[in-house]
This record gives structure tokens, sequence and C-alpha cells, in this order.
């Protein structure tokens, strides 16, 4: 059985592969495919896919968050991997050969999962409310041997103003160091960095040409010691960024209509999903609207039809189509034009938004900000504030990063719709030459794939 190395290159495609020479050799080594993605085109709905070889009606992972019917709340970016209906691909290998040892570093829903090394973000809450970097591994001795190697995993890089190589850096040394010591038969990392300036500024910047260059760099050494080591190499991507600079506001259509709801503390409003007879969690160009009332359902679709940025609207029968028709997907889920995207702000007056919009807060927010990779340009000394936080963090007292800003202009990629050229879209690199070359495969493809790959086969139980 051959051992894989799968990378998941977030943002990756034929167009930056002209300045990835790394990654671009491993295609030229074996093949390169089209890959077809998952609607929604968000990391955990298409790594769930590619993991299960199932589409997100099946799997369940309708987003990267969504709204919790039976808790009344919205939750981004859970991270138990039992949310993920369906038998994962090393679960088909271990049932064909018992010993079968697997490694995930940073693929998203890593807790929980039945990988035999686990390595994935996870902050130190303290008590009195402060938050520290760090990383949560499985076996739990394996968090001091990478971080006696690599310092402690660089939370503050992997997302959020100062987001990074310094991350992508740390978990390429994280799996340089498992595939030497404990060599697993597969082992899957995820690579973030393309998301950071390409969403900053637009997937045809200079700055968006720099983060090839800097990914591919950083993942070089890494293949090299994959090819000494013969370990096969699978690179592919969840999703293309496209180009996008207009914000839609869909909770503000709604609450401008009376039927988003929210209350209010300390002069602060909060989103009430209880109350409200519809309201939308957004993520990126998908955004899920959740209806309580059928009865409203034909005054929503026009709504959200005449939205300005809105390109589909989905009831249950259209989201077939596209194998999104599960329980946690809203009742519509509307699909934004190629330049736009969706806000998740319900506040009509900045001066009531909730202090977490001010900061980084993806487990608070009820709908994805990517605002969160700016300092505020509106203060100008938003760093200097940046910096007198961090040494109040250092000496113990309490501190509130308001470093964010509430207007989303500043933006210049998204992603989540299909891709409407191949050259923007997610792509597979396939470093062996002996498997039969594909010029396409669907995202469901990926799981038999990989283990093609490894000389394994899929049964028709592990399919289903």
């Amino acid at each position: 059985m051959n051992p894989l190395l799968v990378l998941d290159v977030v943002g990756m495609t034929p167009r930056l592969l002209e300045h990835m020479p790394n990654l671009a050799r491993l295609g030229r080594q074996g093949w390169q495919a089209q890959l077809d993605t998952v609607l929604p085109a968000v990391t955990c709905s298409a790594q769930s896919t590619f993991l299960t070889g199932r589409m997100p009606r099946e799997h369940g992972i309708v987003g990267n968050g969504w709204y919790f019917r039976e808790l009344g709340e919205v939750f981004l970016w859970r991270q138990h991997n039992r949310l993920v209906e369906g038998e994962k691909v090393w679960e088909t290998a271990r049932a064909a050969h018992p010993g079968y040892r697997a490694a995930n570093v940073c693929w998203w829903y890593a807790m929980g999962a039945t990988t035999d090394f686990t390595v994935t973000p996870r902050p130190i809450y303290y008590a009195d409310g402060k938050k520290a970097p760090d990383c949560y591994t499985r076996p739990p001795q394996l968090h001091d041997r990478l971080t006696s190697q690599l310092g402690e995993f660089p939370l503050f890089q992997y997302w959020g103003p100062t987001a990074s190589i310094a991350s992508t850096d740390w978990i390429v040394g994280a799996t340089s160091a498992i595939l030497r010591a404990d060599r697993p038969d597969l082992t899957l990392a995820y690579l973030p960095h393309l998301d950071y300036d390409l969403q900053r500024y637009g997937p045809d910047s200079p700055q968006a040409i720099a983060a090839a260059r800097a990914v591919d760099a950083s993942v070089g050494p890494l293949l090299d010691q994959a090819r000494a080591d013969g370990v096969a190499v699978v690179a592919l991507s969840e999703y293309g960024i496209t180009g996008a600079h207009r914000p839609v506001d869909v909770n503000r259509l709604l609450r401008r209509e009376g039927l988003l709801e929210v209350y209010t503390q300390d002069g602060m409003e909060y989103l009430d999903p209880w109350t409200s007879r519809a309201f939308a969690v957004a993520d990126h160009q998908v955004a899920h609207v959740y209806v309580s009332d059928p009865a409203d359902l034909p005054r929503v679709r026009d709504l959200l039809a005449e939205l300005s940025g809105v390109d589909e609207v989905l009831d249950r029968r259209a989201q077939a189509r596209y194998g999104i028709d599960h329980p946690r997907a809203g009742e519509f889920v509307v699909t934004a034009e190629p330049d736009a995207w969706f806000t998740y702000y319900y506040w009509l007056d900045d001066d009531r938004a909730p202090d977490f919009a001010r900061g980084v807060e993806i487990h608070r927010k009820p709908g994805y900000d990517p605002a969160e990779l700016f300092f505020d340009p509106a203060d100008p000394l938003v760093k200097l504030k940046a910096g007198m936080n961090l040494v109040r963090k250092q000496v113990g007292l309490r501190y509130a990063m308001r470093t964010v800003p509430l207007d989303p202009a500043p933006v210049r990629g998204s992603h989540g719709r299909l891709p409407d050229s191949p050259a923007d879209g997610p792509v597979l690199l396939c470093g062996d030459a002996g498997v039969p070359e594909r010029e396409r495969l669907a995202a469901t493809e990926v799981r038999d794939l990989l283990l093609s790959v490894q000389g394994l086969k899929a049964t028709e139980g592990s399919r289903r």
C-alpha cells in the first residue's frame, strides 16, 4: 500500500498555478484535472465531500455553519467530526486493512475524528476571558513534540488582520514532522495562505501572485521530502476565489421588512433567531435563509429575488439540483452574482452594533465576516491600539480588540458560488503517473481517487 499525502491548497486555480512551480511540477509528473466542486464552494462542505464521496444532502455539511434548529442558535466553524455523516476515506481503508493509520493536520471537523494523529487550531480560553493561541493534538504528547520544534501554533496569523504565511509554514512543518517520525498511511494537510490576500486584494492583484509564490515556496521542501520518502502526493483546492466588491445586506432587507427581529442589551443589538420570521446565515457568496412560517415563503422569495446582487433563489426543489437539500439548509439558499457577496449585518445603525462586530469573533458572529482580514482603515490609530491591547494581555489584564471595520468596502475577493470559468475554479494535481489520468473530476470522486492512488478500492456500502 502506497503512503499518501493530500494537500488542500486553498484557492489554488489553474491560473495561479502559473506562479507555483513546485506544485505545477507535481501535475507534470502525473496529471492535472479540473475539479468540479460543490455548492456551497466553501471549506467545510467541500472537504466533507472529498472525504466521504457524498454531496451535502447526504453528509449534512451545508456550509461553514448553519442555524441549528434544535438549539435555536446560529453556529459557524463547529469542530466535531460527528457532524459529518458518512464513512470517511480512512475508515474505508482501515476496514480493508486493519492497522491503517491516518493523520489530519488542520483539515476541518478534526476533533472527535477517528484519525490516529490530529492537529487542529484550538485557542486556550482562560477563566478570566483571555484567549491564547494554541492547538489541539491527538495523541496528547504530539502537542509538546510539535511546539518544541515549531513554537506555539500561530493562531493570530491563521486568521484575522495579521493572517500571513506564518500559519502555512507552521502547518507544513508539522506535516513534515509527522510524516518523518510517524509515517502514517494517509496524511491530510490544509494550507490556508491563498485565502488571505485573494480576499483582501482580489485574485488578479499583485498581492495574489505574491501569495501564490509564497505558499509554493513553503510547500516545496515538503514535496521534496515526500518524493524522497516514496510518499505519493495529491494536491487539490476546494474553490477558486473570484473578484468581488459588492456587499449584499440580506439581513438588513429582512429587518426593514419586519421579518427579522433583534433584542437589545447594553445598547447593543443581537439577532433573535427564536422570534424572527426570516433571517439569513451569510457564508461568502451563499446564504441560507430560514423562514419560520410557510405562509411567509412567497413574500420572502420575492424579496430575495428582487435584491440587487442576488443571482439564484433556491427552494427545496431547486436545492435538490445542487445536492444541498438537507434539513440543515435554509428554506431558501441564495447565491450571489459573480462580483457580489453576502454580509451577515443585521443592525441598521453602527452605533447599535454588538461589540463582537468590531473584533475577530468567528464563533459569535451569526455569519461569515471577511472584514476580519482588515484593520479598520477609518481609525488611524488602530494598529497602535492593537499593540496596546497585546501589552494588556501580557500583563494579565482584560482587553477587547476593536480593530475590524464595520464598512465591508475593502473586501475584493470571495467564493461560494460555482465557478464561471475552469481557469478560476478548483484544480486537482495527482503526482502518480500510474493512476489513470482524468481531465475532469467531480468532488464526489476525490475519495475513490485517493483510495486508488493507494492501491485500494472503495466498497459499494461505503459509497452509500
